[in-house]
């Protein structure tokens, strides 16, 4: 871990330009030999006014088979009639949404690659969302599929405004229009990767700082006995170290300090890079705390060593995972929360399968 950090900050300053250099199209050209196929589809103000706009719908013209399976369980049909109490609502006709050439991109992204695609709007995945869709999780066939997950998704639409993805940055302008694709150069881009079944016990997490990296986190919050062998351990850090000095360290443009996860292969001897995330608060340290990053940064012993390495070493660790799953609190959209009244699941499954069913009535009714 050659180099020499000192007088870090905890938080380095992050400008508008430099979080821009995290998106998917920044960096992708230089490292696609290094990460996994993908293509980046730019988007337009329809696109975000679909976004912004109230309720999870599908656009016409695009596959609905994902909605389909999520309303009926396998070999049930939806009836036309069932369901309607006869109230068409206060939709404005404006509100209902297509998108064909974007359909016919990402039919040809999924055709690229082998019949499935992993969905991410500029810099935020879908993860909150992976409980709508069926097994496996986040595995898109068809635009329906993709619009459904991002619709879906609290990450992903925090993360699509100009007000709030720069909210932190020293260069920020709090009067930016908030529903412009272009507005303030933050551009609106749809990612589809191709779809793996990925390894989450095999993903890590690196922090660098000052194009230095000082530490490596395991990801997934579970515990695994191979993740406490000393041989497995240093055999990760020998890894990570040496794929980023040969791939990252000297052809990442943006800023020097940031985070980036990898997928380690099963033998551990060869990784994939995953992402890059901006080293600020709004990003997972994970199983460190961001003081404790800034020590191991500082120490002049540790920058002579290989990456510091954090592991889940028991089931009873602290940030094991338990019975609560993952994002549980992201597992239903606000609108669908408002709209369950506190009903049972019965009620609470009929308002949605209602809600579906009656916004893609309403775009037959309106393309008739």
């Amino acid at each position: 871990m050659p180099g020499t950090v000192s007088s870090l900050e905890l938080f380095p300053p992050l400008t508008r330009s430099g979080l821009r250099q995290f998106l998917t199209s920044a960096w992708y050209p230089k490292f696609q030999r290094s990460t996994i196929k993908t293509t980046t589809i730019p988007l337009d103000d329809a696109f975000r006014a679909y976004m912004h706009a109230d309720g999870v719908t599908i656009p016409r013209g695009a596959d609905d088979r994902l909605v389909v399976r999520i309303l009926r369980p396998a070999g049930s049909m939806l009836s036309d009639d069932e369901g309607d109490d006869g109230d068409d609502g206060d939709d404005d006709p404006s509100s209902v949404f297509e998108f064909p050439d974007l359909d016919r991109s990402i039919r040809e992204a999924i055709a690229a690659y082998d019949g499935a695609v992993f969905p991410k709007l500029n810099w935020s995945a879908p993860k909150d969302a992976r409980w709508i869709s069926p097994s496996p999780p986040l595995r898109c066939l068809s635009p329906a599929d993709v619009y459904l997950l991002i619709k879906s998704s609290d990450f992903v639409s925090h993360g699509i405004d100009a007000a709030t993805a720069f909210e932190a940055c020293i260069d920020n302008d709090a009067t930016v229009n908030p529903h412009s694709a272009s507005h303030d150069g933050l551009p609106l881009e749809l990612v589809l990767k191709k779809y793996y079944v990925m390894q989450e016990s095999r993903e890590v997490r690196c922090f660098v700082r000052r194009n230095i990296l000082v530490a490596i986190s395991q990801r997934d919050p579970n515990y695994y006995e191979f993740w406490n062998e000393d041989a497995t351990q240093t055999k990760i850090r020998q890894t990570v170290a040496e794929l980023f000095q040969r791939e990252i360290q000297q052809r990442w443009e943006g800023p020097t300090d940031y985070v980036v996860d990898l997928l380690l292969t099963r033998d551990l001897n060869r990784a994939h890079i995953i992402d890059f995330n901006p080293y600020a608060p709004r990003t997972d340290s994970l199983l460190f705390t961001f003081d404790e990053l800034l020590a191991i940064a500082e120490d002049e012993v540790l920058q002579t060593q290989l990456p510091v390495l954090r592991a889940i070493d028991s089931r009873n660790h602290p940030s094991a995972a338990r019975n609560t799953p993952q994002y549980a609190h992201n597992m239903v959209p606000l609108d669908l929360i408002q709209a369950s009244a506190g009903q049972d699941y019965a009620g609470f499954a009929g308002n949605w399968e209602d809600a579906i069913r009656e916004a893609m009535a309403k775009q037959q009714d309106d393309s008739d």
